[in-house]
C-alpha cells in the first residue's frame, strides 16, 4: 500500500473531525504508515496554516464543514498542487439557514456557511455525509457523494446504575434541537409530577424550556465545549435518553448519531418515529419508537420507567448495536477507498 498524506483543514468544527475523521479513521491510517494531520487555518492561524499548507505538495485534503472565505481562494488558485479532496459534512447546512424555529444566531451562522458551500463542493473530488437524508439532498449538487454513518468513537459502560432505585432521563442535545425539546417538555413535566423516582437533565441551561424550569427533580447544566463533553459523557450515567425529532428539512438530513451518544452514556433511548432512528432502532429490542403525540410519549416513557429490567434489556441490546453499527472500521474501509481512488 502506497504511503499516502491526508491533512484536515479546521475552521474549528471539532466534533465531526473527531467523530468521522480524526478519532475513528486517523488511529487506523497512522497505523497503517500512513501520514495524517490537522491544521488550523481560522484567521489568526492563517498565516502559519498558509505557510505549511503551501509545502503539502500532493497531500490529500478533508474539509470539514466550512472554511474562511479567503482559504477557499487560495485553494481555489492552488487546487492542483493537491491530490484527493474530501468535503465532509454532517448537517444540511442550507436547510438550517432557513428554518425558523432554530436559534438566530445559529442560522446565521450556518447562512454564512450556506453562501460558501458551492464552493466547497466544487473544490471536492468526493462529499462524505453522515446520513442518506443528506446524500439525498447534496446528490444533484455532486456527482460523488458517499454516505459514513457515525463511528462510535466514545467508550461503552457497564450497565450497573440500572440497579439503582431512581431513573434519570436525559436530553443532551443542543440548542439546534430546542424546537424538538419543546415539543415533548409538558410530557417530561406531567411525567416528574407522576413519577417520584424520575429526575430529569437537560443540558440547555438557561435555555431549558420555561415548562421544565424550577422543576424539583431536575438538572439544567449549560452547554459544554466537546472537550468538557466527552468527559462528561464517560462519567455520566442515565437510564433513558430522549431523541425527539420533528418532520424538518433540517431534520431530514440528521444522523443517528444520538443513537450512539445515548448507548454511551449507559442509556436506551426513546425516539421519534421516522428516519435517521427507523434505520437502527428496532423498536422494543434496542429501544422505543413514538409518534409526535404527547401520549405516545407519556406511554413510552412512562413503561420504561415503571419496567426497568425490561429497559436494562434494550439498554444492553442498543450497546451491542452501537458497537456493531459505530465499528470504526467501516470508517477506515470507506477511506481507504477514497485514497485508493488517487
Amino acid at each position: 500500500m502506497n504511503r499516502e498524506r491526508w491533512l484536515l483543514l479546521s475552521d474549528g468544527a471539532r466534533p465531526t473531525e473527531d467523530i468521522y475523521f480524526l478519532e475513528s479513521v486517523a488511529p487506523a491510517l497512522r497505523s497503517e504508515g500512513h501520514d495524517v494531520g490537522r491544521l488550523d487555518v481560522r484567521a489568526w492561524r492563517w498565516r502559519l496554516a498558509r505557510w505549511i499548507l503551501s509545502r503539502q505538495l500532493g497531500a490529500n485534503l478533508v474539509l470539514c464543514r466550512s472554511l474562511p472565505g479567503r482559504v477557499l481562494q487560495w485553494l481555489e488558485r492552488r487546487r492542483e498542487i493537491f491530490g484527493r479532496i474530501v468535503y465532509l459534512i454532517d448537517d444540511d447546512i442550507p436547510a438550517a439557514a432557513e428554518d425558523e424555529s432554530l436559534p438566530a444566531a445559529y442560522r446565521r451562522r450556518m447562512a454564512h456557511i450556506a453562501a460558501l458551500q458551492p464552493r466547497l463542493l466544487a473544490l471536492a473530488d468526493v462529499v462524505v455525509v453522515s446520513s442518506a437524508g443528506l446524500a439525498a439532498r447534496l446528490e444533484s449538487c455532486h456527482g460523488d457523494v458517499r454516505v459514513l454513518t457515525p463511528p462510535l468513537i466514545a467508550p461503552l459502560p457497564d450497565l450497573l446504575h440500572f440497579d439503582e432505585p431512581h431513573c434519570l432521563v436525559g436530553f443532551h442535545g443542543t440548542r439546534a434541537h430546542l424546537a424538538d425539546l419543546q415539543h415533548i417538555a409538558p410530557v417530561l413535566r406531567h411525567l416528574h409530577d407522576t413519577s417520584p423516582r424520575v429526575s430529569l437533565e437537560v443540558m440547555l441551561g438557561s435555555h431549558t424550556p420555561a415548562e421544565l424550569q424550577g422543576l424539583e427533580r431536575l438538572e439544567s447544566p449549560k452547554a459544554m465545549s466537546w472537550k468538557d463533553f466527552r468527559g462528561y459523557q464517560q462519567q455520566r450515567r442515565i437510564h433513558i435518553g430522549l431523541a425527539p425529532l420533528l418532520d424538518s428539512t433540517f431534520n431530514r438530513g440528521k444522523s443517528f448519531i444520538k443513537f450512539l451518544d445515548i448507548s454511551a452514556m449507559g442509556g436506551v433511548g426513546v425516539y421519534s418515529r421516522r428516519p435517521p432512528y427507523t434505520e437502527i432502532v428496532e423498536h422494543g429490542v434496542t429501544g422505543i419508537l413514538v409518534d409526535d403525540t404527547p401520549q405516545a410519549w407519556y406511554d413510552a416513557l412512562r413503561y420504561l420507567v415503571e419496567h426497568p429490567d425490561t429497559a436494562r434489556r434494550m439498554a444492553m441490546n442498543a450497546a451491542r448495536v452501537a458497537r456493531e453499527r459505530g465499528d470504526s472500521s467501516h470508517a477506515v474501509a470507506l477511506w481507504h477507498r477514497l485514497g485508493s481512488a488517487v
